[in-house]
């Protein structure tokens, strides 16, 4: 990127680029190109119209365009400066294929530097897209596990230390999960030490963290401590539209180094025809982050409040308040409010569904046994109507044949079995000639897909790995409870795994 400097209009307290947009619409050019809507209702575009109003099709404008993004020091570079500047970052790229285009990213960028890489078990699976696209040769770390409630934490330095001294050959990067989808934060400043004393990069999945660092009370965010990547959604927990996210470079030895190798790998996963509306968003969202610490508090002071219920009510209780028994949590993200839901009687899967139905009240997500709703930083959502509602259905169910008897935990029983051998590359097996073969035949066998029960959403055959006895029994187990699935299985019962063709 040019280092032009920021003209006097792209101070923090403007969105450079959003402006252009509106600049650009407010002209109301007659539209000769793409898009196809060519920014007004007339026509075909009638409906598109009616459906999101006359502002967005004249804001939805094709990229390389003068006065938006063309330029040396366009509002689009501009943009991207500030959010820099914002998150502490050497560099920041926007992205409209959200976090999973950040994690191809990074795994495209750091193999161009070698082919090894540690991740943590219980990462996302656009990750392991990214390995197998890279053709990158991973090793894991293990998270620990509220064997409870069926949750992955997060991994300390020294079993990172650990993971990489095993890893067969010299570890290029260690990708690491903070915070974790309940808001557990890792000790990243003590991981990127001793990373960096392997001689390694350090990633940092912080797709749930985009927020922090902008108010006190809320975790430092991985950018300035010392993470070489960070990957964040910037509309998970802060304001932008579904789907944008950011990548950034950190200010670490590593970074004149990793720089033009993820620039190279950004312009391989971006798209061509990239959403301005999504690129504004992400422009908008780092201005309310940076001048919101008001609007924040008063998130935190909301959440506060209704912490203080869930204690004096006794029906949930606070996840969070266990990770102090857990030495990899070193923090939490206070906007995210995993509860127990177990004395209500029902599951978590459960009372999700009746809450949105009966109440209409969502949440974020769940499991046998909790909930998580969450609140955007710098929201204000009827936070204290939940706790009501949760106590209706809870009443409500009381005798219910259909919920008696349903499970009130995670079977802790289930004990992750250890990953099998790595026998092929993942994208070897990958592309390898495959079949899909009863579960039992499969044993011993390579695996040439990605499969993960939930809970706890551990991969336990990644491609390239040897199929065990005891990972078929541990994934048709969680297969056949009222709750559990299995991402990538070829069917819900797991009758069938997709092996490498010997």
């Amino acid at each position: 990127m040019p280092n032009t400097p920021l003209s006097a209009e792209a101070s923090s307290a403007h969105a450079p680029y959003a402006e252009a947009l509106v600049r650009h619409a407010e002209r109301q050019p007659i539209s000769l190109l793409i898009p196809g809507h060519q920014s007004d209702g007339e026509g075909s575009a009638a409906g598109l119209q009616d459906l999101l109003g006359s502002q967005a099709l004249g804001l939805d404008v094709t990229g390389l365009l003068s006065g938006i993004d063309l330029g040396a020091n366009s509002p689009r570079v501009q943009a991207e400066k500030l959010a820099a500047e914002a998150w502490g970052a050497r560099r920041t790229w926007f992205m409209t294929n959200g976090s999973s285009q950040g994690n191809k990213t990074a795994a495209l960028a750091i193999g161009q530097l070698g082919r090894d890489i540690v991740l943590q078990r219980s990462a996302h699976s656009s990750i392991i897209d990214g390995v197998i696209a890279a053709g990158l040769r991973s090793s894991f770390v293990i998270p620990s596990i509220d064997l409870q409630n069926g949750i992955a934490h997060c991994v300390t330095a020294e079993s990172v230390q650990q993971a990489i001294t095993a890893h067969p050959g010299p570890v290029t990067a260690v990708y690491v999960v903070s915070p974790s989808y309940f808001g557990a934060v890792a000790d990243i400043p003590a991981i990127a030490d001793v990373v960096h004393a392997a001689g390694a990069a350090l990633i940092v999945d912080c797709a749930w963290g985009a927020h922090f660092g902008f108010h006190p009370e809320l975790p430092a965010s991985p950018v300035q401590q010392g993470a070489d990547i960070v990957i964040m959604s910037t509309h998970k927990m802060a304001a932008s539209l579904h789907q944008s996210a950011v990548i950034h470079l950190g200010n670490t030895a590593l970074a004149d180094e990793l720089e033009p190798l993820l620039d190279r790998a950004y312009r391989m996963t971006a798209s061509t025809s990239e959403s301005s509306l999504l690129l504004a968003s992400i422009d908008v969202a780092r201005k309310e982050l940076q001048h919101g610490a008001e609007r924040i508090e008063t998130s935190l002071a909301l959440v506060a409040e209704f912490r203080d219920q869930v204690r004096a009510d006794n029906l949930c209780t606070l996840i969070d308040e266990t990770f102090a028994d857990y030495p990899d949590i070193v923090a939490f993200d206070p906007l995210r409010i995993p509860l127990d839901i177990t004395a209500t009687g029902m599951t978590g899967h459960d009372l999700r569904i009746r809450l949105a139905a009966e109440e209409g009240i969502w949440v974020e997500m769940s499991t046998q046994t909790t909930i998580v709703p969450l609140v955007g930083a710098g929201k204000r959502p009827q936070l204290d109507q939940l706790l009501g509602a949760i106590a209706r259905i809870a009443v409500s169910r009381e005798g219910a044949a259909a919920e008696a008897d349903a499970p009130a935990a995670w079977d802790a029983a289930l004990s992750l079995p250890e990953p099998g051998v790595a026998r092929l590359l993942p994208r070897e097996a990958f592309f390898a000639k495959s079949e899909l073969v009863p579960a039992s035949v499969a044993v011993g066998r390579i695996s040439a897909d990605s499969l993960a029960a939930y809970p706890p959403g551990i991969p336990n055959l990644l491609p390239g790995e040897e199929v065990t006895a005891e990972t078929v029994a541990f994934l048709q187990a969680v297969a056949q409870t009222s709750t559990g699935y299995v991402r990538g299985a070829a069917d819900p019962q797991v009758s069938q795994i997709r092996v490498v063709v010997e």
